[in-house]
């Protein structure tokens, strides 16, 4: 669904004043202003009063406000469970219930300017589509945005984002005079890793250097570019399955050779589906590799938590607790006991709270074979074989009701390569 003019609808509990518009001003009284009752486009109030009036509404039909998502509103009875998610005015609404949706439904119209756009296939650049096995979600367009913003809709695809051993050319130091391009491109492609996660590695080594990017910098970007041409029917598979949380945690030790910081990496499973990750720098220096693997456990503990209350908040109850693989001995030895002192005192006290949860029973933390560690993707750069090997692990697929890869429309091709522009010293391969 979707809200019309939703800023408009906002209620203000505070006093903000107008100044007469031109043409509406009183004769009798052209100094007069005027105060606002309800909120306007471009107030700074407004979308915090827009998302109170709207938060109030559900509030007052029985629905509760998600502890751990702010915009996630649950309404759970003996009988039926009904879950909403607002994003600014864009709106997804499911349950068991189809009736009580429908009186739902029914009720916001009577409140608000509401469009309804039937069932979910689209939302927030993000393509939905139901098939055997349950869901396909790709931003296909999205992506083909990025790469006519840098001229590469025909580039030549590659094979992997990222190279394993990089070749140094006398000119990858030199200052690339295209910032805002690159910065546009690498801004851009932040938001295409919801459905990739095999992009966020390379996405995030191209993020590390916004400021003053190199030419060589660029070229990392425009192989990630050829990789993603290669690859832009793909996208996340998301299938029933039961409710167990598990998840792998990873980490590069001093894999930065200018900084020498580790990189973190995990992701989250419940059941057989990909449902969180990430790939972050650490914010400072370990001094061995398993301070920094203990550092990664630490945040995956955290994800790990929040998953928990989150499927809570939604009336879903996991049997046992959840399950977080780790490759290396130490990282698990020192997360499970305390007498580690001398080796972990500087580290500090908030990343200690894995052992709470491991005494607690709450987590449970287990060792797996480098070969089989699924975060690996998200830590250091692989070889082509065991790139596409983990990638396959994570639920990347190719979307199914497309058979030939790279089959792009030709005139949406056309068009939007007709409107690229680039700068011809940095002209793409």
């Amino acid at each position: 669904m979707d809200i019309s003019n939703a800023f408009l609808h906002g209620t203000l509990h505070e006093e903000v004043y107008l100044v007469q518009p031109q043409g509406f001003v009183d004769a009798t009284r052209p100094t007069h202003v005027c105060r606002l009752h309800k909120a306007l486009y471009g107030l700074k109030q407004a979308p915090r009063a827009w998302f109170s009036t709207f938060s109030q509404f559900l509030l007052s039909k029985g629905f509760k406000s998600s502890h751990c998502d702010s915009s996630l509103f649950v309404l759970q009875t003996s009988t039926a469970l009904t879950a909403l998610l607002i994003y600014v005015d864009d709106i997804l609404l499911t349950g068991s219930d189809p009736s009580y949706i429908a009186q739902l439904v029914s009720q916001m119209h009577a409140t608000f300017a509401m469009k309804e756009l039937g069932t979910m296939s689209y939302f927030l650049g993000i393509a939905v589509q139901r098939t055997a096995q349950g869901y396909f979600l790709s931003q296909h367009k999205y992506a083909l945005e990025i790469l006519a913003r840098a001229g590469m809709v025909e580039c030549k695809p590659y094979n992997s984002p990222m190279a394993v051993k990089h070749t140094v050319m006398s000119d990858d130091d030199l200052p690339f005079t295209n910032v805002s391009l690159y910065r546009g491109i690498v801004g851009a492609l932040q938001y295409l890793t919801i459905t990739r996660p095999d992009l966020s590695l390379a996405v995030n080594y191209a993020c590390q250097h916004m400021h003053h990017p190199t030419i060589g910098h660029f070229k990392a970007v425009k192989r990630l570019l050829r990789y993603l041409k290669g690859t832009i029917d793909q996208g996340l598979s998301f299938s029933p399955g039961d409710f167990v949380l598990t998840g792998y945690s990873d980490a590069d030790w001093a894999g930065n050779s200018v900084d020498r910081r580790s990189t973190t990496g995990y992701c989250m499973f419940l059941g057989s589906n990909l449902i969180s990750w990430t790939a972050k720098k650490q914010p400072t220096v370990a001094r061995s590799s398993t301070e920094a693997e203990y550092r990664a456990l630490a945040q995956a503990a955290a994800e790990l938590s929040w998953l928990v209350m989150l499927l809570r908040d939604l009336g879903i109850s996991v049997a046992s607790p959840p399950v977080l693989w780790c490759d290396n001995l130490s990282a698990i030895a020192l997360a499970s006991n305390p007498v580690f002192h001398a080796r972990s005192k500087h580290i500090e006290v908030d990343y200690h709270f894995i052992r709470e949860k491991v005494l607690a029973h709450n987590l449970v933390v287990r060792h797996v074979p480098t070969s089989d560690q699924l975060a690996d993707i998200f830590t250091k750069p692989l070889s082509v074989a065991r790139f596409h090997y983990l990638k396959d692990k994570l639920m990347v697929c190719s979307n199914p009701t497309i058979r030939l890869r790279g089959d792009v429309n030709e005139s949406t091709s056309a068009s939007i390569q007709g409107t690229a522009t680039w700068d011809n010293s940095t002209q793409p391969t």
